[in-house]
């Protein structure tokens, strides 16, 4: 056969394949795919894509027999591109394809038009077998023949890996499932994709009613504070966002308070949103019962009437006199008429000619007022609201004073127990708010933490397993170049997992106060020599200079220290540029170590919670690197800090004591 009929074969066969467009916003699981794909012989992948609109594009332009769409994607996910693909080719066989196992989401994209819902924990084989019986064509090979029995067998490690990864999810779901707080993960568009038991009896749905239904919507007529949190958390790169919302439907006036947080990716983009919501009805209806209470005893308080009211000749000295004056001062009017009004006056106050200085304002000003001690008749004193006005004839003589005393010394012990009380709950609640910010940064840190690390976890093992199985399946057909790239990628998945292993053991190391350390004089030249090549090594183009002082020598575990110097390495190079510049001297008992790079220098609104855990920049990272260099450096009787005016990072650790001769 020539090759020209050879050529002609080999395009009637690839013709006669089954046309499929694979859209994920994974690069690495676009590639395994698409490897996998083309060399079965089974599928012609005719585009790829990583979003929705993509999606749409590609299926107007192809017109496949086959789309594989995956459901959380950046900008337009798959649930909102599912019908609008329909609509663009409406003989494609959509077939959902995702890491989320919701029974409710694979009935709620079949409603949407979708053929299947697939979950990407099965194996390629399967899954080609699956999308072939869509269109009712038979395998073109069976799942287990002469070439699998060819291939190089499994390695051991990959069915232990399964299961470890298995049980990792399991226990993930049961601690999502049985949370007492409503859980939920929301698509980037804001629509929910997972519902535990609590969040759908807070929205009083069902779990699988949820699926699928954008949160805006639950949200009682604030769909807007949904979106402008949303907004916050994916376009603005904020780590949290809340917003207190009514129930849709609901016949009472329930209140839910719900936070949104972002799961990103090593890159810093979004894949999903972490959605955390709680009953904040009774704390709504308790602040509302404290402020009417208020109010009330306002009211009482100013309810209460008892005054004094008599009149003063304009030398001061009494003129007239009334039943509350008597009833207040205990003077009868013929015992105290043509009397000075100082008398009621402490001494101390009649000696500073307090009385006689009140009279002058009250004429210079019109009126005056204050309030002070005053003396009964017994002796006793009372706490007196006092107003003075200058009284004037119709020809504007000064005739005299009008004088209204009020006893409020039951209103100013009151206001004294009131002000403390006021104290007191001003303390017991900045305890309250205290406590219930650590429990919220406690809930969050935790949530965040099993968000992250299941998200962490399943990336880079599921590119790991595909790529086993593709390699053990398929090795003997691929391509150098592709094989090399899918090669990298499980190197790169593999580096990925082991540093998110060695950060979670140091992280809960610090917190447990479990690390052990090993600290001994060492020199900062031959111990920095590990960290510069682990870190080039994850960043080829960094580039480094080191300045030391000569023999210079340091206390510290060689391990932990070279762990800090790598994680500011690594930080240097995602979040600054080259060249990096390291510094050391002796400053006193610490040996100073300045980590320097040439960037723009840590934003403003960051530098407060740099060392926090899970504080990341636009570039990504895990959020767990700055947080665990300064827990090792205070470990070790050190510390880790920014000096943002020198726009460098600072370790301190102790010199070495000299050993005595």
């Amino acid at each position: 056969m020539s090759w020209v009929q050879g050529l002609l074969r080999y395009f009637r066969v690839m013709s006669s394949r089954p046309t499929i467009v694979v859209v994920d916003d994974a690069p690495e699981v676009r590639t395994v795919l698409r490897t996998f794909f083309q060399v079965s012989g089974q599928l012609d992948v005719v585009g790829e894509g990583a979003d929705g609109a993509a999606a749409v594009e590609l299926a107007g332009r192809h017109r496949p027999a086959l789309m594989l769409l995956d459901v959380s994607m950046p900008g337009m996910d798959g649930l909102e591109a599912l019908p609008k693909v329909r609509r663009a080719s409406p003989e494609t066989r959509v077939v959902m394809y995702s890491g989320f196992d919701e029974a409710g989401l694979a009935t709620r994209t079949a409603e949407l038009g979708a053929s299947a819902f697939i979950q990407k924990a099965g194996s390629l084989e399967d899954l080609v077998a699956e999308l072939l019986a869509m269109l009712d064509v038979e395998p073109a090979r069976p799942v287990t023949g002469p070439l699998s029995s060819n291939l190089a067998p499994q390695p051991a490690w990959s069915a232990d890996a399964d299961i470890l990864l298995q049980e990792h999810l399991e226990r993930f779901g049961e601690v999502f499932a049985d949370a007492a707080i409503g859980m939920g993960t929301l698509t980037l568009a804001g629509r929910l994709v997972r519902a535990n038991r609590q969040l759908a009896q807070l929205l009083g749905r069902p779990a699988n009613a949820l699926v699928g239904t954008a949160y805006g919507d639950l949200a009682g007529g604030d769909a807007s504070a949904v979106d402008i949190a949303l907004d916050r958390v994916l376009r603005h790169s904020e780590d949290v966002a809340q917003v207190e919302h009514r129930v849709t439907g609901a016949s009472d006036d329930r209140r839910l308070l719900a936070t949104l947080s972002p799961v990103r990716d090593s890159r810093h983009r979004p894949l999903y949103v972490f959605l955390q919501v709680q009953d904040v009805t009774r704390q709504r209806a308790a602040e509302k019962d404290l402020r009417r209470s208020e109010q009330r005893f306002r009211l009482l308080v100013d309810a209460v009437e008892d005054y004094a009211i008599f009149m003063l000749d304009p030398s001061g000295h009494v003129s007239t006199w009334n039943a509350g004056a008597q009833r207040t001062k205990g003077y009868t009017a013929e015992e105290i008429i043509g009397q000075h009004f100082r008398v009621f006056y402490p001494p101390e106050r009649q000696a500073e000619r307090h009385p006689e200085h009140e009279l002058a304002r009250a004429l210079q000003d019109g009126h005056y007022q204050e309030e002070g001690w005053r003396i009964r008749k017994d002796g006793t004193r009372f706490w007196a609201d006092v107003t003075i006005t200058a009284v004037h004839d119709d020809d504007g003589n000064h005739v005299g004073f009008a004088k209204v005393t009020r006893d409020t010394t039951a209103q100013f012990h009151h206001r004294q127990a009131r002000e403390r009380s006021a104290a007191q709950l001003t303390s017991a609640y900045e305890q309250l708010d205290a406590a219930h910010n650590e429990l919220a940064r406690t809930s969050e840190a935790r949530a965040r933490l099993l968000s992250r690390t299941a998200h962490d976890l399943r990336s880079p093992i599921g590119v790991l397993a595909m790529s086993a199985d593709l390699l053990t399946q398929r090795g003997a057909e691929i391509g150098d170049d592709d094989r090399d790239r899918v090669l990298a990628g499980m190197s790169a998945s593999a580096t990925r997992l082991q540093q998110v292993l060695v950060d979670l053991v140091t992280v809960s190391g610090l917190q447990e106060g479990t690390l052990v350390l090993q600290p001994a004089a060492v020199h900062l030249q031959d111990e920095l020599a590990v960290p510069l090549d682990a870190a080039r090594q994850k960043a080829p183009d960094l580039e480094v200079e080191v300045e030391l002082e000569p023999g210079l020598r340091v206390l510290a575990d060689p391990e932990r220290l070279s762990q800090i110097m790598e994680n500011l390495l690594l930080n240097a190079s995602r979040h600054g540029a080259s060249p990096v510049r390291i510094q050391a001297a002796t400053a006193g008992d610490d040996v100073r170590i300045v980590v320097r790079d040439s960037g723009p220098g840590v934003p403003e609104t960051l530098r407060p919670r740099l060392f926090e855990q899970f504080v990341t920049g636009r570039s990504g990272g895990s959020g767990l690197g700055l947080y665990i260099a300064k827990g090792l450096a205070r470990a070790q009787g050190g510390d880790a800090t920014y000096d943002w005016e020198d726009n460098a990072f600072v370790v301190t650790l102790p010199v070495p004591r000299e050993e005595p001769a």
